[in-house]
């Protein structure tokens, strides 16, 4: 049975997870106690309390781009309050572009686990860094006291000495819980090549976890962690207000609202950007985007004012952009609840950029193709995907570290729904000549309960490892199809179970209970088993604690007259032989016989589970009179075998008839016919690519 409530509140919790962050310190760094503890002056700093919920972490940056040495220069003062029960004797700064600062860091090694090393013969220019030149801790007077000397890398996951993407300082005198810190920081930063979610590439440059950032802090301290591979991020909620010096003539998005643009006089203009109650920061500059607008509006709530940043050649698919957004904004709206802020800013990164798909507060960026077909949804599924994540990695915000399906499967699922609804059809298109050229087959319609749950990347590496494990912690290459790919088919295999009215309701009271709040998967489990008035304690176990596979099959089908032969009783009246060869009638007296039972025929039906995972399932049963008969299977042994006599041949036997089981990774063996009809499927498909073929040589002879 899962324990669905944790306290988090114990003592014994706190003071075991504060030992255990000190002794990590302790033991990756050299630093030293060296600064004072007073509370924050509160004519300098944002308030911490707002309607959405406690701004723990706040930035004021400064920050200049210098195109031709991709490089920023920024300063930045981070106050932040104590969110925790037991004091912060240090503080953890997240440094996550030295990521990228050489290959022994263990983002890159992670990387190389699962046979990917983007860096293996690049340039140097290729590569990037966060330098931090000077941080000192705020004292309540505003006198400075440095702490340079004392900040010291850290390593607490995997106790890499060369990794340089987390940073740690202890204080001399501790923050108690409610207490401030204000920490003053200037730094250096290049941008690497751009590829996964930031970088520059010719006049592009895309700007994420781009800032020296505080970790995070809870009940039982810090729950800051180095940059892994497989995970995404996790940060406390603040207030930014961010200034942006730019060449002058460039076009800025950025988290937030725009505020202000002031020329600098040097060939330069200066962008200021604020947001309140979000948990990071991102930005883009290029001379190149094209700018569009359009407002959303949506009955009952705020207009939110959508700016699209996009490529000259791309202008074309500029509507499409807007339709994938809207359609996020409108059903999740209506599902879950209200998008907050006033602006959203959808940015189509240039060709080879590799920074598409990713999604930061108030704005993401998108991914499309030169030739993108209509009635693909594409781009519309990229746009969608990340417009969704606004509510639940941008509002929700759960620890994405170690539970990225909270947001990632929740959102695949939703926006799944979404486009069987609101973007259809939807056709199947396959690329050539290096993924360029684009191919629509519009006899295939894609379908939500295996193409845009991704199904069958999902079946090809099922049992690699299980949701239930930390983001960080899954073998590399794993991530997507845990994070996302299963965890949208078991939240499919939920609905399926319940209805979608009823997981609707499960998310919004979810979203309703924990936005602003970063909630953990004990907490979904908990209202899934508050609104079902269901324990789920089974399910839980077989799908996401375990890496189980599943597979149910129909083994055999038979459907003969009901016959006996052997010795049998004798019936009365008829001469019988006793088992001593002398005639007799006595009650005892065996007869040998061949019995058939006229008009009746006897089904027999074998179903087996072929894999570990268990789900209880139908098999059910079609005859030739159209009439069918349903049996239930706890699908905990191996094998089961059910039997019906009826007066009529059965036709199919279907096992699982309903497609429940959604994360079953081979339904091609769920139901067996009694005529088979592999010729007939093997003629049409045959024919099918015939044609197929044929129009192609006929093309290429047409371009020969």
């Amino acid at each position: 049975m899962i324990q669905v409530a944790t306290d988090r509140t114990r003592l014994g919790r706190h003071l075991l997870a504060a030992s255990a962050a000190l002794l990590a310190l302790l033991g990756h760094t050299t630093a030293s106690p060296s600064a004072q503890n007073s509370p924050a002056d509160a004519t300098q700093n944002r308030p911490f309390d707002s309607a959405q919920g406690g701004r723990t972490a706040n930035y004021d940056i400064d920050v200049t781009l210098d195109p031709a040495a991709r490089t920023l220069t920024g300063s930045e003062l981070i106050t932040w309050r104590n969110p925790g029960q037991i004091a912060a004797y240090s503080f953890r700064l997240h440094l996550y572009w030295n990521a990228f600062r050489n290959t022994n860091s263990t983002w890159l090694k992670q990387r190389r686990l699962a046979g990917d090393d983007p860096f293996a013969s690049s340039p140097a220019d290729d590569f990037g860094y966060t330098q931090v030149t000077y941080i000192a801790r705020v004292n309540d007077d505003g006198s400075e006291t440095d702490l340079t000397r004392d900040l010291q890398f850290a390593s607490p996951d995997d106790q890499n000495t060369d990794d340089r993407s987390m940073a740690a300082a202890f204080l001399k005198d501790a923050v108690q819980p409610g207490g401030m810190l204000r920490l003053r920081v200037r730094w250096t930063g290049r941008f690497p090549r751009n590829f996964d979610r930031t970088g520059a590439i010719g006049r592009y440059f895309f700007a994420s976890q781009w800032f020296p950032k505080i970790g995070a802090f809870d009940d039982g301290g810090w729950m800051a962690h180095q940059f892994f591979a497989n995970s995404e991020f996790f940060a406390d909620f603040g207030h930014y207000d961010v200034r942006l010096t730019v060449p002058a003539g460039w076009t800025v998005g950025a988290t937030g609202v725009e505020q202000s643009r002031t020329d600098t006089g040097q060939g330069q203009t200066t962008h200021r950007y604020v947001q309140g109650d979000v948990h990071d920061f991102a930005w883009t500059t290029s001379p190149d985007f094209i700018e569009k607008r359009k407002q959303f509006d949506m009955p009952g709530r705020n207009p939110v004012q959508l700016r699209l940043l996009i490529q000259p050649e791309h202008e074309y698919l500029a509507d499409r952009h807007f339709a994938g957004t809207e359609a996020g904004l409108k059903y999740y709206g209506e599902w879950y609840g209200t998008y907050p802020y006033p602006t959203l800013t959808i940015v189509d990164p240039p060709f080879q950029s590799e920074s598409g798909g990713m999604e930061y507060p108030t704005i993401f960026t998108g991914g499309t193709r030169w030739l993108s077909p209509r009635h693909s949804n594409d781009p519309e599924y990229v746009v969608l995907h990340e417009a969704g994540h606004q509510f639940w990695y941008g509002m929700v915000a759960n620890n994405e570290v170690q539970f990225a399906w909270l947001d990632e499967g929740i959102n695949e699922y939703s926006d799944s729904r979404v486009q069987s609804i609101a973007l259809q059809p939807n056709y199947l298109v396959q690329r050539f000549f290096g993924d360029f050229i684009p191919w629509q087959f519009r006899d295939i319609a894609l379908q939500r309960a295996t193409d845009t749950n991704w199904m069958n990347t999902y079946r090809r590496n099922p049992d690699r490892d299980s949701i239930s494990v930390p983001t960080a912690s899954l073998w590399p290459g794993t991530h997507q199809n845990m994070s996302y790919h299963k965890a949208a088919l078991m939240l499919h295999t939920l609905e399926r179970m319940h209805t979608w009215e009823t997981m609707q309701r499960v998310l919004s009271i979810f979203f309703a209970r924990w936005k602003f709040k970063h909630p953990r998967p004990q907490d979904f489990f908990a209202t899934l088993n508050e609104v079902t008035g269901k324990d789920h304690a089974w399910f839980v176990e077989q799908v996401y604690n375990s890496s189980n596979t599943f597979d149910y099959a129909v083994d055999r089908l038979t459907s003969e007259a009901v016959t006996a032969r052997g010795f049998m009783e004798a019936t009365e009246g008829a001469e019988a032989r006793a088992t001593d060869g002398t005639p007799g009638t006595t009650p005892q007296a065996l007869m040998f016989q061949e019995k058939k039972v006229e008009g009746q025929f006897r089904t027999t039906v074998v179903v087996r589970r072929l894999q570990a995972g268990q789900f209880p399932v139908d098999v059910l049963v079609t005859f030739s009179n159209g009439e069918q008969a349903r049996e239930s299977w706890d699908g905990r042994g191996r094998w089961a075998v059910f039997t019906f006599d009826r007066p009529v041949e059965a036709v199919t036997a279907q096992i699982d008839p309903e497609r429940q089981l959604l994360l079953d990774t081979n339904f091609t063996n769920n139901s067996r016919t009694m005529t088979p009809a592999g010729p007939q499927a093997a003629t049409k498909w045959s024919l099918r690519w015939m044609v197929w073929l044929q129009d192609l040589l006929m093309s290429a002879t047409f371009l020969v």
